[in-house]
């Protein structure tokens, strides 16, 4: 069904007879019909018949007007058939939007939406805003206090949920105009070329590091893991040689599960840091206790890059811009240009396919090359 809160989702629709519905709740509906672009409303009593009615005197463009005669009119067929028209903050709509998946069981999606919610919109002056009042220089200026510190593809990434819940709040009742956050995404061009780290730079960051942070990146710079992939795994799933790594993928059902070969280091390195631990206890945590979170590690790499950096000379200065997810970048151009392992199999073992190599690694293959005919004799 087509998502009627949206202009531009109504202006595609077919030209036909017959409206276009969208669900509102069980049996009733509300409708766009394009061409002549009026609004309709559908209700199905208990005895299974259903009612149509026409909603004549909203214009095509006011949609908040379409969704609050459809529920008077369902009011008066069979008491209140939707939710009640809601004109509460953006911080109201958002929990609304929680509240939605929790009731529909969807708890690791509760989980994520939760923490994205806490730690981006609700600590921010936007969450006490009324959500009909929003604008789109509301919104712009939000993402303008995300970006701060946030890599540009994670800013694009953390609106699109937020878009996603408020979006949901529109279908649940909630009155606020898409437009003000449908916001178009950062470039990426903005953030600059990945960042490729060097052995010494590896090195440099995990002595200046804490205990363990320093396992963390170790463990990611033998596995060429996603830092969340590798925050997710336990002792179970280190069976003496390799290691398996979950990725989610979408919706918690699209989860993509692989075994990581490991090398001589490798193994004796998580045979080290899985003893005594039971079985689903995690393999890394922050301080030996915290999960390890996104802004955990970002915060305590950066401390640890700003560290080296005080020893380094110059020439040996490590760019601002490196973060976790540059040890994994770091891993797979070295398995493809030093060790000459081939795509295929780098792909494999790393969670990625053979066109994001030739995509999105390949453009480390000169430094690396540079790296390696740097230790040629003349």
């Amino acid at each position: 069904m087509a998502n009627l809160s949206k202009v531009r989702e109504r202006a595609q629709l077919a030209i036909r007879r017959s409206p276009h519905y969208m669900r509102l709740a069980e049996g009733a509906y509300l409708g766009f019909r394009r061409g002549p672009d009026t609004w309709h409303a559908r209700y199905r009593g208990r005895d299974g018949i259903q009612h149509y009615r026409a909603l004549r005197d909203v214009l095509a463009d006011d949609y908040d007007g379409a969704l609050q005669a459809a529920q008077g009119w369902f009011r008066q067929l069979g008491g209140s058939a939707v939710r009640a028209i809601r004109r509460g903050t953006v911080r109201e709509a958002l929990e609304a939007y929680v509240a939605d998946l929790r009731a529909q069981g969807r708890w690791r999606a509760v989980a994520e939406a939760e923490r994205r919610m806490t730690n981006l919109i609700f600590d921010d002056p936007i969450a006490d805003l009324k959500l009909e009042r929003a604008t789109r220089d509301d919104f712009d200026a939000w993402r303008d206090r995300l970006t701060a510190g946030r890599r540009v593809r994670t800013v694009n990434r953390y609106m699109r949920g937020v878009a996603a819940g408020l979006n949901r709040a529109i279908e649940l009742g909630h009155v606020g105009n898409p437009a003000a956050w449908r916001l178009r995404p950062l470039c990426a061009e903005e953030e600059g070329e990945p960042v490729f780290l060097g052995p010494t730079q590896r090195a440099a960051i995990v002595a200046a590091a804490d205990s363990h942070t320093a396992e963390f990146l170790r463990g990611l710079e033998m596995t060429g893991a996603r830092p969340k992939e590798l925050a997710a795994t336990t002792k179970a799933d280190f069976d003496g040689q390799v290691v398996k790594l979950r990725h989610y993928k979408g919706s918690p059902t699209a989860r993509r599960v692989r075994s990581t070969v490991l090398g001589t280091d490798g193994v004796a390195f998580f045979t080290q840091i899985s003893k005594g631990k039971l079985p689903y206890a995690p393999l890394f945590t922050a301080d030996g206790m915290t999960p390890w979170r996104s802004q955990l590690w970002s915060s305590k790499i950066k401390k640890a890059i700003d560290r080296a950096n005080e020893a380094a000379r110059a020439q040996e200065k490590i760019p601002g811009k490196a973060s976790a997810y540059s040890f994994r970048q770091a891993r797979i151009s070295e398995l493809l240009q030093v060790h000459g392992v081939d795509p295929l199999t780098v792909a494999q073992q790393t969670g990625t396919s053979v066109e994001m190599i030739e995509r999105s690694y390949l453009r480390f293959i000169p430094s690396a090359l540079q790296l390696k005919l740097a230790t040629l004799k003349a």
